[in-house]
Formats: C-alpha cells, structure tokens, sequence
C-alpha cells in the first residue's frame, strides 16, 4: 500500500471532502422541510393536494436518483440558457453548474422519501395526545407545532438516521455530472497516479467516519428528546 500521494493531494481531498458535506447538508436540510409539507398534504390536504402530493413521493421513490439527476442535468440543463437574460443574470454563475442540479436532485429525492417517514410517524401518534391538545383550545397550527409534529419527528428519529446516511452514501453519484466531490477527487488521483485501492480506501474512511458522526448525533438527540411529553 502506497500513501505517500496524501500530502499532495490533501487540499484536493479537503475541497472534495467539503463539496460532499455540503451536498448532504444542504439535501438533507431544504429535503426535510419539503418533506413536512408534503406528509401534512397526505393526511390533511384537499383531494387534489394529496393526489399531487402522493404522485410525487411515488414517482421520485420509484425512480432511481441517478435517472433524476441526468434528466435535470442534461434534460432542464440545456434548455436554462434558452431562458431570456439568464446568461446575464447574477443567479447564472450558479445555476450552470452540476453542483446546483446535484443539490436539486438529492434534495427532491430526499423529499420524497422522508414524506413518507413523516406521514406514518405523524400518523403514529397517539390521538389522545392531540385530543388533549384541543381540549386546551389549541388551534390547529398550535397543535401542529406544538404537539402533532414534535412527537412524530421523535418516533421518526431512528429512521430520520437511517435516511440521512443513505442520503450520504447518494452523494458520490454527483462524480457524474462534473462536480468534484470526494468521489470525482478519487477518481482523479487514480488517473494521475495510477493507484486503484488506496484513493478508495481513504473515501471509505471518510464515509464511515462521517457515519459513526451522523449516527451518534441522532442517538444524542434521542437521549435529549424524551420519548412522551
């Protein structure tokens, strides 16, 4: 095993490192707020609202993320310079790059499948919780916020986990449409030095790394949150 290619190429490795953080950060982020409104369609929306909703959980879990990603890449992609004054616009040193349809696509993807976890934990819990709360007189927004959502994120949390670490291990397909990840840094190392498993082995331990960081941070937060209010 040859390692000595690190020290030069640790500020590439840094940079690809941060790109990855950041793809699962902002996925995992924006796809979770997304993902509140779409469960609360499912279960209490108008009949449109909740076919529309459902459309999309199942069509976005029953594609696979790669598909997604190259459709947005070279499907919307091409069709963005169309767009009269995008060229010249401040928002098209952002929206030209592979980094911006990455992030649109995991984040969409992560939508989908976290609704799904919301929408049964929110039907999970107990409906004497929230009888109890319209006993007090709370609105339905109050009740939501105070009670009906906070409960159901704590018995999604193992889940929620679970949900997040696949949504790391989603990142490397960002490698397909040029942005340098951790993955696309790999990649280049092996073509410049010609080494197959060590550029690998360092991406797995990042990845388990990150892992054991993610995993231990929602065991905290579940030891934090009591299981009942």
């Amino acid at each position: 095993m040859n390692f000595s290619w690190v020290s030069n190429y640790w500020p590439l490795l840094a940079a690809g490192a941060t790109q990855t953080v950041m793809l699962l950060v902002i996925s995992v982020a924006l796809g979770f707020v997304l993902a509140i409104g779409l469960a609360l369609a499912q279960i209490g929306g108008p009949h449109w609202l909740r076919w529309c909703a459902k459309s999309y959980c199942t069509c976005l879990r029953g594609t696979p993320l790669l598909i997604q990603l190259w459709l947005l890449y070279y499907g919307v992609g091409s069709l963005l310079p169309m767009i009269p004054g995008l060229r010249s616009s401040f928002v098209w040193p952002i929206v030209r790059e592979g980094f911006f349809f990455a992030a649109v696509s995991f984040t969409l993807n992560y939508a989908a499948y976290e609704a799904e976890v919301l929408r049964g934990a929110l039907l999970a819990v107990p409906k004497g919780e929230l009888e109890a709360g319209r006993a007090f007189g709370m609105t339905h927004w109050t009740l939501l916020r105070r009670i009906w959502l906070p409960r159901a994120i704590r018995i999604a949390l193992p889940t929620i986990a679970g949900e997040v670490v696949l949504q790391l291990k989603a990142t490397p397909l960002a490698f397909t449409v040029t942005v340098m990840d951790l993955y696309a840094v790999a990649y280049k190392i092996r073509q410049d030095t010609l080494l197959v498993y060590e550029p690998l082995i360092v991406v797995t331990i990042f990845y388990v790394c990150l892992t054991i960081v993610i995993t231990r941070a929602f065991r905290i937060v579940e030891r934090q949150v009591p299981a009942r209010r």
